[in-house]
């Protein structure tokens, strides 16, 4: 599940997720560069800079001794480009995973975030460390409830900051 430098990298059929470095912030930045991105979240795309301090301190890693912070870009196998990213902050007393997931506008479509999705549960819940998994989606984004399903993640019907949290594992 993880090496001694971080979140060990897992594959798909045809994505291969990478342990998050600081170089990829500048083909990242053009990836996550379209602004219907955060339709659901707010902000607005960041630009390399911002990208490469980001992913610095992701890498770092959690000052919280009792978290990781794993993050993965998807490179597309077929075409050797980045798409997007799934990453999970992982709560070691809880035995949990809230995960995360983005593809980029130009990758969508394409059943990508739910191949990522479906490989990163598995990879989660496959390492040992991880019991249960949950993700948060906003009520009007119908391609994430869409991806969580896919993922086996379930509506639990609660809520936080405006999302309905899903669920997969032990309670």
């Amino acid at each position: 599940m993880t090496t001694r430098h971080g979140p060990a990298p897992f594959s798909t059929a045809r994505l291969d997720a990478l342990p998050l470095r600081v170089a990829y912030a500048d083909e990242m930045a053009a990836v996550l560069a379209d602004p219907a991105l955060r339709a659901f979240t707010g902000g607005a795309p960041e630009d390399e800079e911002a990208l490469r301090a980001r992913y610095a301190r992701q890498t770092a890693g959690s000052p919280d001794p009792a978290e990781r912070w794993w993050n993965w870009v998807l490179r597309v196998r077929g075409d050797g480009c980045l798409a997007g990213y799934v990453q999970a902050t992982v709560r070691l007393a809880e035995t949990q995973a809230e995960i995360a997931w983005v593809t980029g506008a130009g990758w969508q479509g394409r059943g990508y975030a739910k191949e990522a999705a479906v490989g990163l549960v598995a990879h989660l819940l496959g390492g040992g460390v991880v019991r249960s998994v949950v993700a948060h989606v906003h009520p009007d984004h119908a391609a994430s409830a869409s991806v969580a399903a896919a993922a086996g993640l379930v509506r639990t019907g609660e809520w936080a900051e405006g999302e309905e949290r899903w669920f997969r594992g032990d309670r």
